[in-house]
């Protein structure tokens, strides 16, 4: 008995995919989304607490550390508490810097959208990857994301960038990431994973401007590197068209504090950490204007 033809494609209309459809209300209504790195249970229920007392949309994202350290076990939790909660909640793989961890996140059927980072190859090899791993996922209903230049510093779990040359995006650069058929673009404009540093937070306005006027009709606009953000940067950050605001340390570390502080049962520091993870995620929602939009 031979074998029958090969199952074909699923065809997913990308429009229907829900952080599509999030990011493009709020690319209308001049807001934008919270996309909240957890790294733990705590941090999902932070960020579900936060969007349903809020009322605000939100993106829960993990890097492939929630991978390796836990296989699919963060990656089920997010997308459970996500998908049953009262207001609109996606998960997202921030990061992923190999075809594998790609893959196998794309097959979980846990994400929503997959950042495909292939910053640390050569342009050529970033940008042919970028496109192959784009198909993929999109065979999948996943929406990608992309880096073009490079953002310094590191994230937790994820390739340290910190001794390599800051390369900015300039809008020709852009449009040939946006060749690949990428949703989501994420511009290097003097900001930074991590630290900022002693000489503080210098971003290029008139760069990010650019970029948005060269493509931003075409694909939505991340911003990375929040940490140490006022309420200006945000807004102007806003003004330049991103809708996707990655938080990370402003909200995790009131939880490491707490444990450094000690003195608590390991039930207390779950709960109080919490409470005060939820506490920050909701004043970023107020910050970013997303609060009443879900």
């Amino acid at each position: 008995m031979t074998d029958g033809p090969p199952p074909k494609k699923m065809k997913h209309d990308l429009r229907e995919n829900k952080a599509n459809i999030m990011l493009a209300k709020a690319a209308e209504g001049g807001y934008g989304i919270p996309g909240v790195c957890v790294y733990n249970l705590e941090g999902i229920l932070a960020t579900v607490r936060a969007a349903t007392a809020k009322r605000s949309p939100a993106m829960i994202l993990l890097f492939p550390w929630a991978q390796t350290y836990s296989q699919t076990v963060l990656a089920t939790a997010a997308a459970h508490a996500a998908r049953t909660a009262p207001v609109p909640i996606t998960v997202h793989l921030d990061h992923a810097q190999s075809p594998s961890a790609i893959h196998e996140a794309a097959d979980t059927g846990c994400y929503d959208s997959i950042m495909v980072d292939m910053s640390h190859h050569e342009k050529e090899e970033n940008l042919r990857l970028t496109k192959e791993l784009t198909a993929y996922c999109h065979e999948r209903g996943i929406l990608t994301e992309a880096e073009p230049g490079r953002i310094t510093g590191g994230e937790d779990g994820v390739q340290d960038t910190a001794e390599l040359e800051a390369v900015m995006t300039s809008p020709e650069e852009a449009r040939e990431f946006v060749a690949t058929g990428i949703d989501w673009l994420a511009p290097a404009f003097g900001n930074v994973h991590g630290n900022y540093g002693p000489l503080g937070i210098n971003l290029d306005y008139s760069r990010l401007n650019a970029v948005n006027d060269a493509v931003g009709k075409e694909v939505r606009l991340v911003l990375h590197g929040t940490d140490g953000f006022t309420p200006e940067h945000y807004e102007k950050c806003l003004k330049g068209g991103i809708t996707k605001v990655n938080i990370n340390k402003v909200m995790n570390k009131q939880y490491t504090e707490m444990q450094r502080e000690g003195g608590y049962g390991l039930t207390e520091l779950m709960e109080k950490g919490t409470e005060k993870m939820q506490e920050v995620v909701e004043g970023v929602m107020d910050v970013l204007g997303s609060s009443g939009k879900a």
